[in-house]
């Protein structure tokens, strides 16, 4: 499906695979297999943003992803995101939609609203604010709807 398809209809939470459509080459070649990754993963749709005015120019929709985390004795020092445009050739699916009755722990800024983090339950998203220390985060249980819609026939493009 394509990158606006995601930006209109895949729910925050969801998992999102993208591909160039290319076939994986072996591990040997190690920078043609670099430069693959780079182009064919998966990651967690963290963020939409429309599209934005500048003076000279127009930024087209774009959402992120959250790929991952690097970390050490627990603590996470690096954090793996990427962002794709509306206008990206790249060919994307929703491999998985959060599961109704999940929470989303979000955080608006900015006009634009960012998931930080999604818990099974209500207690252990409280949980995780209390530990993480955002005080302006909200909670927003995932509905049934949103599991259908990602999940099924409607975004099938």
């Amino acid at each position: 499906m394509s990158p606006t398809t995601i930006i209109d209809s895949a729910p925050l939470g969801a998992l999102i695979r993208y591909t160039d459509g290319s076939p994986k080459p072996p591990a040997r070649f190690t920078k043609k297999l670099a430069a693959w990754e780079r182009s064919n993963g998966i990651g967690r749709l963290v963020k939409k943003e429309p599209p934005r005015v500048y003076p000279t120019c127009t930024a087209p929709a774009s959402f992120t992803l959250h790929e991952g985390n690097f970390s050490s004795d627990g603590v996470i020092l690096v954090t793996i995101m990427r962002s794709h445009s509306a206008d990206s050739r790249l060919i994307f699916e929703v491999a998985e939609a959060p599961k109704a009755g999940q929470v989303r722990v979000l955080l608006d800024f900015g006009g634009n609203t960012e998931l930080l983090h999604l818990a099974e339950s209500v207690t252990a998203a409280e949980l995780w604010i209390a530990r993480e220390g955002y005080r302006n985060a909200r909670l927003e249980i995932v509905g049934a709807e949103d599991s259908d819609r990602a999940g099924g026939a409607d975004l099938a493009a």
